[in-house]
């Protein structure tokens, strides 16, 4: 296979990803099905572009699509499968925005795994940031200085939106172990999984308005096929720091849906929430340095 030439405009490819994947809420909420079967229908659609697409690019017969890559693909496939089904439920049970910022803590429990698991090294800097964001989950989630009662349906939907964070973190730390194999293949092993994994158990034989099967075809195909190509495309092309700002284009846009199209705007204690996670994403991915050292006094 050729070597890739870079990639044009890399910030813009990543920012249209972000924008896109922003709007998922609203098309899971459009497409008027449970959880499990959209996530089936995403995951058929988005087998038959990414198909598609590998085939066209010459991706299906790289060097680097090796068996044991592949199975470890399939098995990170599973996780992101659940992932997304919660991710999904969350939406029903609490809100969109309030479920895409919860599901932000994710890059926490990819460094709570390498710390558990791998036995990695963390820094005072690092607990700083992770508290900080821990603090914000609490607040964004609504269980606490909201408005509104809570419940119990909120607090599942909370819950389910943090075990599909976690999920997607393991499905991260196993993709970072299949060496050179292509993004889009491993997306395209994940979505084959998502369709032979799901089968048993979507409802299949209900009737499925027109209009639903757009939005289904949009969450395939946009947000799992083109967003996903977008998105691995710009990516070795962009610093750390661009990415991790960049990132956060999809929260947004994610609230302004919720608040313009579904009258769901954040409350004082959500946005604090949301802030503390940012700050604590960025200084984990950004290596944000706080001092803990007292001052030295000043010379006389």
């Amino acid at each position: 296979m050729q070597e890739e030439q870079p990639v044009r405009f890399p910030t813009a490819r990543l920012s249209l990803a972000m924008g896109i994947i922003g709007t998922v809420g609203a098309f899971a909420t459009e497409a008027g099905l449970d959880p499990i079967t959209t996530v089936f229908w995403r995951c058929v659609f988005a087998t038959t572009f990414l198909g598609l697409w590998c085939g066209m690019r010459g991706c299906l017969a790289g060097r680097t699509l090796l068996p044991a890559h592949i199975f470890l693909a399939a098995i990170g496939g599973v996780c992101m499968v659940l992932s997304w089904t919660a991710f999904f439920a969350g939406f029903a049970m609490t809100s969109i925005a309030t479920t895409t910022i919860v599901y932000h803590i994710q890059p926490f429990f990819v460094v709570l795994i390498g710390i558990t698991v791998f036995k990695e090294r963390i820094t005072l800097d690092q607990i700083f940031w992770m508290v900080g964001a821990f603090v914000g989950v609490t607040l964004a989630s609504g269980l606490f200085l909201s408005p509104q009662p809570v419940t119990s349906t909120w607090a599942l939907g909370i819950a389910l939106t943090i075990g599909a964070a976690f999920l997607y973190a393991v499905a991260t730390i196993l993709a970072r172990r299949l060496g050179q194999q292509r993004p889009e293949i491993t997306a395209l092993c994940q979505t084959v999984v998502g369709v032979i994994l799901l089968v048993p158990f979507a409802d299949l034989n209900q009737s499925v308005p027109l209009a639903s099967w757009a939005w289904l075809a949009g969450i395939g195909v946009l947000h799992t096929g083109v967003a996903y190509v977008l998105m691995y495309s710009a990516f070795p092309q962009l610093s750390t720091p661009v990415i991790g700002v960049l990132t956060f284009i999809y929260p947004l846009v994610a609230i302004i849906v919720d608040w313009a199209f579904y009258d769901h705007p954040l409350g004082a204690g959500q946005a604090l929430g949301m802030a503390l996670i940012s700050a604590g994403t960025l200084g984990v991915r950004l290596g944000w340095r706080v001092s803990f050292s007292k001052a030295a006094p000043a010379r006389s």
